[in-house]
């Protein structure tokens, strides 16, 4: 009984280390505005389409980590524990989501400011 014991204690702590948050918990990163602030409104809607479409890969590959990861620990939690290793297999992108949420916010923030036209909110969550 202590050997289950342990190893749900085990699996616990490999479950909680290992899981993928989803896109929409991912906070951005601070990124100044003033990185962009130097160019035209033309260079900063070309960027910004650019940064959308990082932004949009990212939360899609950040929402499959986060599902596999959940279908992972569901397999560890009640069938077969040694499953949760294969947590550290799947590819947790939230740090690079954070930051490109970042430029996403702080080149919407330039553009308020220098008066561009900006389309409507393109970005996955």
């Amino acid at each position: 009984m202590l050997k289950i014991g342990t190893s749900l204690a085990l699996s616990s702590v490999f479950v909680a280390a290992g899981c993928a948050q989803s896109a929409k918990n991912v906070e951005a990163a601070y990124v100044s505005p003033s990185a962009f602030s130097g160019r035209s409104c033309n260079s900063l809607m070309l960027e910004r389409n650019e940064i959308v479409r990082n932004v949009n890969s990212l939360t899609e590959d950040q929402n499959k980590a986060a599902t596999d990861d959940a279908v992972i620990t569901g397999i560890a939690l009640v069938i077969f524990w040694p499953a949760a290793i294969a947590l550290a297999a799947t590819k947790d992108k939230s740090s690079a989501l954070s930051v490109a949420k970042g430029n996403y916010d702080a080149i919407t923030s330039t553009m308020e400011q220098k008066g561009c036209r900006l389309p409507a909110p393109t970005v996955q969550s």
